[in-house]
């Protein structure tokens, strides 16, 4: 156990460090760096889902004024590695899916390249292509290992015996659509080739892992790559790893003789280039006794992959800890399909793998007549059952019933359809959240004291104050770390986090980040990014009071990574939260409306209340979204995302978000290293679904199983 870093910083609401930056508009994003006398470019997409080039003609396009270049398959620059195919961006004939590039134009205006761009002309051999997910389809396979390197199937304990000495089975396939990420900044990037270097200010989660896949792709040294990210407008896991939009900027710099070259996706694009969640079939069966007391729990994935690059998301991961039964089985099967690339997308395999499990158990209560709440704490366990390891905190009980107690749950019907108010049925549901901790090694941290340099990051936070005691206080301490800000609050958060771990205020603090001539820095994803960064902080915070002392002289500076956390072998590290909601269904029209939600979590300790409720509310509200509005839908004639812009693929706006508040309990975690927290972006949107889809079966009695709920769906 750890002892945690004393607060003075941390735990204050303190307001964003680059807030004023981006309201008045003067955070410059990916497409906004400097650049002198750019180029702008623009694709060329496949109108096939599979096959060859055979033909290109591109005169009528260089014949564009302003034209300066047009890169088809034989004529791009050739690049050193095409081992990822979704990166081997114009590297010959071959077609893998709709919307793939296939051609770029080169122009002195972004108009005159849009405007060249539709003069490209290609012929095309189709060949016949795979765009339907099937559970049934004969060429299912077991991938070799899931994201984050778990096995696709488990099972433990005698899943046979379980079930046909069970009291109750419940037994249902639910399954949740392909969904995009659409962060508010499209994937953006600025890039420039000065015959030495290549540098990409990018719109990224992670500027070293742009450079550390890139580099070799374009078989240059890592130094030869510099990536700059200071603001990012979102990703939600879109912009975790470069997709090929990055390498075609790259290549189009190659190709503008030194000049700078401007590219960003337009939302439509983004839709086939920028990665999505699959859409996920889950039978989940459940065996228990007469109580509710779960004898054993299956789960059966199917979902699906592009043919051009494996991605298997981890769906099962979830249930195979989350409640205590002997008898477990889970089992991954993934469909290769000509479509586009999917990838990452806000708790990526948690998200969509506590959907149906979360809706069974409501199932279960209900057969043997349990209150769905007082069923998961009946199945509340301390040890994982995956493992065999205790949790080191696992608050789910907490947070359950004193989401109870603020929601009012005792006013639910313990029978749906039973509450009809002004023409709409009302229901309330509930579901559980986890989320596991990921603190990323590899990290590091740089310290320099500069003297009499005025003050740092707390002038920015209006909160400029006098040291009391701690290092020297007549100086700026500046932190150094290659992290991103996603719009998560890092800027913040990592500033508050050096203050306390230098004992200095926060106005002698100058942090950097995003840029990946600084010091080593994992990817802002997984919920891993405040608790990997700032533990690295509060390393290199403790590196340079031992080498510098009190009193540290100008130009000193100390450098380190954090250690290895020993509690990680002993314990089980998972966050835990419970979801609320209240759901309204329109007798006559079947339209759904969530009256409330309620999140309740236990994440470890809290950095920043204001940022963390935002990250709380924003996952819930992504929750809303996968309930109600979001689903990408395939046109498998085609292979293409049909509705693939903002007009038709609803996202939850104001008018949807009612009543939505986030509650969390302290739990200051020691065993999560110093700085005690365990990441927060991502629990709130898991499980968020599944408690909309609980509060509609008790308003209406109608069992949705498949995401989203629309007012069909309620008119049977």
């Amino acid at each position: 156990m750890t002892e945690l870093l004393p607060a003075r910083e941390i735990g204050l609401g303190t307001e964003r460090l680059d807030g004023i930056l981006k309201v008045t508009g003067t955070a410059p994003y990916a497409y906004e760096q400097p650049a002198a006398n750019p180029l702008y470019l623009f694709p060329v997409l496949s109108t096939i889902a599979r096959g060859r080039i055979t033909a290109v003609d591109t005169s009528a396009a260089e014949a564009v004024d302003g034209v300066t270049a047009v890169l088809t398959h034989l004529n791009a620059p050739r690049l050193a590695s095409t081992e990822d195919k979704e990166l081997a961006v114009l590297q010959g004939p071959e077609v893998g899916f709709r919307g793939q590039f296939v051609a770029a134009v080169l122009a002195e205006t972004p108009e005159s390249a849009r405007e060249a761009a539709a003069a490209v002309v290609l012929e095309y051999e189709e060949r016949p292509h795979r765009a339907v997910l099937d559970p049934d389809d004969p060429l299912l396979y077991r991938p070799e290992e899931l994201n984050t390197g778990i096995e696709p199937d488990s099972s433990s304990g005698d899943i046979d015996a379980a079930f046909a000495g069970a009291e109750v089975v419940v037994e249902a396939t639910y399954s949740t659509p392909a969904e995009h990420n659409n962060p508010m900044e499209p994937h953006a990037t600025t890039a420039e080739w000065d015959g030495q270097t290549l540098t990409l200010c990018d719109s990224t989660q992670g500027s070293h892992v742009v450079k550390g896949t890139l580099a070799p792709v374009f078989g240059l040294a890592e130094e030869q790559v510099r990536v700059i990210s200071p603001y990012v407008g979102g990703g939600f896991g879109s912009k975790g790893m470069p997709h090929a939009n990055v390498v075609l900027a790259g290549l189009a710099a190659l190709s503008a003789e030194g000049r700078p070259v401007r590219f960003a996706l337009t939302r439509q694009q983004m839709f086939s280039l920028a990665g999505y969640r699959t859409p996920t079939i889950q039978k989940v069966r459940l065996a228990a006794d007469g109580k509710g007391t779960l004898r054993g729990l299956s789960l059966d994935v199917v979902e699906q992959t592009s043919a051009t690059k494996e991605f298997a998301e981890q769906t099962p991961a979830p249930i195979r800890m989350m409640y205590a039964a002997p008898a477990r089985s889970t089992t991954t099967r993934l469909a290769k399909l000509d479509i586009p690339v999917n990838s990452w997308m806000r708790a990526p395999g948690e998200c969509p793998g506590m959907f149906g499990p979360e809706v069974a158990m409501d199932e279960l209560a209900e057969a043997v007549g349990a209150d769905p709440l007082q069923l998961r704490l009946d199945n509340d366990t301390q040890t994982d059952p995956e493992t065999g390891k205790p949790f080191a905190s696992r608050h789910l009980a907490e947070c359950l019933k004193l989401g109870a107690r603020h929601f009012g749950w005792d006013a639910r019907s313990p029978l749906p359809r039973r509450r009809l108010v002004d023409g709409w049925w009302q229901g309330l549901g509930v579901a559980s959240a986890t989320y596991p901790f990921m603190a990323q090694p590899g990290n590091k941290a740089r310290i320099r004291y500069d003297a009499g340099t005025g003050p740092g990051a707390g002038v920015s936070a209006g909160r400029a104050a006098a040291a009391e005691g701690g290092l020297d206080s007549a100086g700026v301490y500046t932190v150094q770390i290659g992290a991103a800000d996603i719009g998560t609050g890092a800027w913040t958060v990592l500033s508050q986090i050096a203050a306390d771990a230098l004992d200095v205020p926060l106005d002698r603090i100058r942090l950097e980040i995003g840029d990946s001539s600084l010091p080593l820095a994992s990817v802002a994803g997984g919920s891993s990014g405040t608790a990997s960064w700032g533990g690295t902080i509060i390393a290199a915070a403790d590196a340079f009071r031992a080498d510098h002392g009190d009193s540290p002289s100008p130009g000193a500076q100390s450098e380190a990574s954090p250690p290895k956390n020993p509690a990680a072998e002993e314990f089980t590290l998972q966050s835990f939260g419970a979801h609320f909601a209240e759901v309204h269904v329109n007798a006559d029209t079947g339209e759904v409306r969530v009256a409330r939600m309620l999140g309740v979590f236990s994440a470890g300790r809290i950095i920043n209340p204001s940022t963390a409720r935002s990250q709380f509310l924003g996952g819930m509200t992504m929750g809303l979204g996968m309930a109600l509005h979001e689903q990408s839908v395939m046109d498998p004639r085609f292979g293409i995302f049909v509705n693939h812009d903002l007009a038709e693929y609803h996202v939850p706006t104001n008018a949807d978000v009612l009543d939505m508040e986030a509650l969390w309990i302290e739990d200051d975690d020691p065993h999560a290293g110093k700085l005690g927290a365990r990441g927060i972006g991502e629990i709130g949107i898991v499980g968020a679904a599944a408690a909309v889809v609980n509060a509609a079966y008790n308003a209406t009695g109608i069992r949705v199983r498949e995401l989203p709920l629309t007012p069909d769906k309620f008119l049977a």
